[in-house]
């Protein structure tokens, strides 16, 4: 059993910034890529930014320029700093993993942290 703790989120003033981290718990657990995404109400969910053990990145298009994503492999944990936030940014943000668990395949996901932004 492969679980996701978040933590971070809550209430954030337009132009300020905050910092989401998520570590992936229980079993042995090889990570392949951990990352956040985030869905508004009434949106479809959307890619924030994903890190896989190599350090690649992928980032979300309405994100760009405004995020570091990084992950602690030894720990299993990933860390995003977000800045420059705006209302647009408010929604629940979400972990996801995916590796392996012995032989299975895995794509884990948390149960979601809200972001607030206030103008």
């Amino acid at each position: 059993q492969v679980q996701l703790v978040e933590s971070g989120g809550g209430l954030v003033q337009a132009g300020g910034s905050l910092s989401l981290s998520c570590a992936a718990s229980g079993s042995i657990f090889s990570v392949n890529a951990m990352g956040w995404y985030r869905q508004a109400p009434g949106t479809k969910r959307e890619l924030v930014a994903r890190v896989n053990r190599n350090g690649r990145t992928t980032i979300g298009d309405s994100v760009k320029g405004r995020l570091t994503i990084f992950m602690d492999n030894g720990k299993n944990t990933v860390y995003l700093r977000m800045s420059s936030l705006n209302p647009e940014d408010t929604a629940l943000y979400i972990c996801n993993a995916d590796g392996l668990l012995g032989t299975a395949w895995l794509d884990v996901w948390g149960e979601g942290t809200q972001v607030s932004v206030s103008s």
